[in-house]
């Protein structure tokens, strides 16, 4: 138990202090953020909790392929927010992520890779 609640902890830890250099730095908020955090300490925790060598590639294989259709949500989100908003704004890249994801997907599939 106390190994999830440090996981939690230093997890946490990293979202607060991306957020609070984002309320410093816009530039350096936006550099920290991009750097792929989640996926790093996904990595990490993988590999302390003794998971195979293949597992572990594979999470970062597949993180991989999931990043592409995520990007149109990064251009389209400063563009919509001083229009529309922050919620409907948050709210239209969800779909926008999901609709490129889907269509991502069954690109993908037609080269024989299976996203979903």
């Amino acid at each position: 138990m106390n190994w999830i609640v440090t996981k939690y902890l230093i997890t946490a830890a990293a979202v607060v202090l991306i957020s609070e250099f984002a309320k410093r730095s816009d530039k350096l908020g936006g550099l920290i953020a991009s750097l792929p955090m989640v996926t790093v300490l996904t990595l990490i925790w993988l590999y302390v909790e003794k998971q195979p060598e293949a597992k572990i590639a594979n999470h970062a294989w597949y993180t991989f392929r999931y990043v592409v259709p995520t990007l149109p949500m990064f251009l389209i989100f400063p563009f919509l927010l001083p229009r529309i908003g922050f919620w409907p704004t948050l709210l239209a890249s969800v779909v926008i992520t999901v609709v490129c994801f889907s269509l991502f997907a069954l690109l993908m599939r037609r080269f024989g890779v299976e996203l979903m």
